[in-house]
């Protein structure tokens, strides 16, 4: 074998080591050897560029095309031009498995099964690592640089993987780099060697004087006893300095990877893939699940609790595992006079959630499932163990539904002391205007209680506070000062700043990463998706434990300890209410009679006063006019009652319908108006559609045909105009097109479906849930109001 080609394999084996770091990402490890095959057929064609040979810049252009090729025949082949070829349709395949690898990374827990998308990430990027070590260490002939993409590569593949068998990966990584440098050196020895003594064959003479040729060996055996030595210093290093910490022999129980280990510790990071579940386009189930309670309202499925604050980011604390009890143990501060009730849920997951955590319902008190979890009870959740994820799986959990009430809450003692000095921790880093905004929103607050539900009615309802996903979810110690400033984020923003200001307040606080309750599906299962994902703040009471709150606006639901009525006579937070004036003049008894005693007139023992003694001659026969009066408007509300539903669609579709023609807000209303239109016929919204898939799902369940089909159609591409074109064109005769569609689903329905959708339309749920948001909103109103007054009264 040459000296070229000797080297262009060591740098194929040099990337293919790198490569090994991640194997532990995903599931399947075959796709190590697909990426072997295709990197040693890129590598042959620059050992046949280089022999011909060509220009450096050609030869790295033919090696990238013969990798393109080879990806194409791999992962496009059927788009392509003669199974090879790459055209048009094959970059729109490659764009599509890129973006779908990408969501697969966010979405899955290490490791993630091997998806068409993954893989062609995985096999890509060796590729593209493998081309650029053999341009820089053979073409260009310099080995010691190319170093550098082969420490992206593993340096990618241990972040993900968080050191999962890292000594083994350094290994082969360290080994390959420095098989590469020892061919290169020797290379280049032996070029020097021959130029110098003129001779090839010169047996070395005897003694200590040595030849080009013996001198070149002993150069050799040097590089390689330096090389061992440099990669030993680099392994014992570490190990020999317990101060540098997350070395390659960090104990495990220090150093164990996301998910668990056997008897490992809990270290996870659960909100890379938040946001990017929240911005899919389509929501996933992930979960489906029965319970044995009929108000799954408030059945939230926690992963984990994040419970250490650093001042730029909230982590979980690293516990140590133990065995899965029979009976999980009582959850701290759970004291017995609080309410609760036994559940019983069964959950399935599907094949495409693989997460290393087992959602829960909190607090649970069993857990019946296969497979090898543990158990961490500080923060109550289950961890797979060597490699064990949710995919597929199915158990039963019975958990507990806590309903403590709000004065229970008001009148809970203080927290024992190591809670208190675990969880309102706060460091130093942290701004002095967190903690100066939380003072002033809790301003003439009586105690821990009150002052945590005008946090959570400060972000959710009277702070300005917007929902955004698009809001970068932000590190740093100024993370939080951004999001109060700027007012706008989602679960991730309103859940890590109302706990860090509750540990501002003294009020012990984490964060817990789950899913909100699901949606309610026909065959009475809940299905949870991706974008249920949800993050929210839990703080501890003594005597109810750790409580949810809801302080992200739109998103969850509001427990209801923190909106419940005040008991009579005093308010939620146990300070007595103002006492009405009961300062009433007794009316004066009637002329000629003894006034009635008060007891008996609750029993109906007293006699009507006999007014025609006073002369003034007998009542009237029948009742009297504002009686009469009464009961006709009593009636005509009741038989008004079943036409409102018919009057409010009208006047909303009027009002829709009638704005400036062409105009976005137009645009939007007849979108809004048409899906509507639909719902009353029976095909409820689906708002994880795109427009376009929106209009031919109604197309398609209401079998609409001709100018019906043909005005959905032109009505979602309006709206997409509105939605994504920088400069969308006006749209006229969207009212005449919502009206087509409705006539087609008029024409297609039943005679039944025509009289619901008429009388009893579905939409009409929307006005419901106007008037609910509203109540709620005044209720908070009020009670913020009494919270206000209650402390100077």
């Amino acid at each position: 074998m040459t000296g070229q080609a000797r080297l262009t394999v060591s740098a194929a084996v040099a990337a293919l080591a790198a490569s090994c770091a991640m194997l532990p990402l995903v599931d399947k490890t075959t796709w190590i050897l697909q990426a072997a095959f295709l990197l040693a057929l890129q590598s042959t064609a620059g050992v046949l560029a280089r022999h011909v040979p060509l220009a450096r810049p050609v030869t790295v252009a033919v090696q990238a095309l013969t990798g393109l090729l080879l990806l194409t025949v791999a992962f496009a082949g059927e788009q392509a031009v003669a199974g090879l070829l790459p055209g048009p349709e094959a970059f729109h395949e490659f764009g599509q498995l890129v973006q779908e690898g990408a969501e697969d990374v966010g979405r899955y827990a290490i490791p993630a099964p091997a998806t068409a998308g993954i893989r062609l990430l995985l096999v890509g990027g060796v590729l593209v690592v493998g081309l650029a070590v053999d341009a820089v260490a053979v073409t260009y002939r310099s080995a010691a640089p190319a170093g550098l993409p082969l420490l992206a590569l593993y340096s990618v593949a241990a972040g993900l993987g968080q050191g999962v068998h890292g000594r083994l990966w350094f290994l082969a990584a360290a080994s390959g780099y420095l098989l590469l440098l020892l061919a290169e050196g020797r290379e280049r020895l032996a070029e020097w060697g021959r130029v110098l003594s003129g001779r090839r064959t010169a047996p070395p003479a005897p003694g200590p004087a040595m030849t080009a040729g013996g001198g070149r060996l002993a150069r050799i055996r040097t590089g390689r006893r330096i090389a061992a030595l440099a990669l030993g210093i680099a392994l014992a290093v570490p190990a020999a300095l317990p101060a540098m910490r997350g070395g390659l022999f960090e104990p495990a129980a220090q150093g164990a990877a996301q998910g668990a280990g056997r008897g490992g510790t809990t270290s996870v990071k659960p909100l890379v893939a938040l946001q990017d579940s929240l911005n899919q386009p389509e929501n996933r189930e992930l979960l489906r699940l029965r319970s044995s309670t009929a108000n799954t309202r408030d059945l939230y499925l926690r992963i984990v609790a994040l419970d250490r604050f650093d001042g730029a980011a909230w982590q979980t604390t690293e516990r140590r595992l133990t065995e899965l009890p029979a009976v999980l143990p009582a959850p701290a501060g759970l004291a017995a006079g609080i309410r609760t009730t036994r559940i019983d849920t069964s959950l399935t997951a599907s094949d495409g959630y693989a997460q290393n955590y087992l959602p829960l319902p909190y607090p649970a008190e069993e857990v019946r499932t296969e497979g090898r979890w543990r158990y961490e009870p500080e923060g109550r959740v289950l961890a797979g163990e060597r490699g064990q994820t949710t995919r597929g799986i199915r158990y039963q959990v019975s958990s507990l539904q806590v309903e403590p009430t709000a004065a229970q809450l008001a009148g809970a003692p203080a927290p024992p002391e190591e809670i208190l000095r675990a969880y309102t921790r706060v460091p130093p880093s942290l701004p002095p205007v967190v903690a100066q905004t939380a003072r002033k929103v809790t301003a003439g607050s009586a105690n821990a209680y009150q002052q945590a539900v005008m946090l959570q009615d400060w972000f959710s309802v009277g702070g300005g506070f917007q929902y955004d996903t698009q809001v970068a979810s932000g590190t740093g110690t100024e993370a939080i000062t951004r999001f109060l400033a700027a007012k706008r984020g989602f679960c991730i923003h309103f859940s890590f700043s109302m706990a860090a200001m509750a540990r501002t307040l003294g009020i012990p606080a984490r964060v817990a990463v789950g899913f909100m309750p699901g949606t309610p599906t026909a065959d009475g299962s809940v299905s949870v998706g991706s974008k249920d994902a949800h993050a929210w703040p839990e703080l501890y009471f003594e005597g109810a434990g750790w409580t949810r709150f809801e302080p992200t606006p739109s998103r969850g639901t509001t427990p209801d300890y923190t909106v419940a009525e005040p008991s009579p006579g005093a308010e939620p937070g146990g300070v007595p209410a103002p006492l009405p004036d009961r300062t009433v003049v007794p009316p004066s008894a009637p002329k000629g009679t003894d006034a009635c005693p008060p007891a008996q007139k609750k029993l109906g023992e007293c006699r009507s006063p006999d007014l025609s003694a006073e002369g003034a001659g007998p009542g009237p026969g029948g009742p009297s006019a504002g009686t009469v009066a009464g009961v006709a408007v009593a009636a005509l509300a009741v038989l008004g009652l079943p036409a409102l539903p018919l009057l409010w669609r009208r006047r909303v579709r009027a009002r829709r319908l009638g704005g400036p023609d062409g105009s976005a807000e137009h645009t939007l209303a007849a979108w809004r108006e048409l899906t509507d239109s639909a719902w009353d016929y029976g095909i409820p919204p689906d708002d994880s559609r795109s427009p376009r898939g929106a209009a031919d799902r109604i197309v398609v369940a209401g079998a609409l045909q001709g100018a019906a089909a043909e005005s959905a159609g032109r009505v979602a591409a309006a709206v997409e105009q509105v939605l994504y074109a920088p400069r969308p064109r006006p749209v006229p005769g969207l009212a005449e097109d919502v009206a087509c569609v409705r006539a087609g689903l008029r024409a297609a329905a039943g005679r039944g479906a025509r009289l619901r959708a008429v009388l009893l339309p579905r939409s009409s749920a929307r006005l419901l849930w106007s008037l609910a948001r509203r109540r709620a909103a005044a209720a908070r109103w009020i009670r913020n109001a009494r919270l206000k007054v209650s402390p100077r009264a």
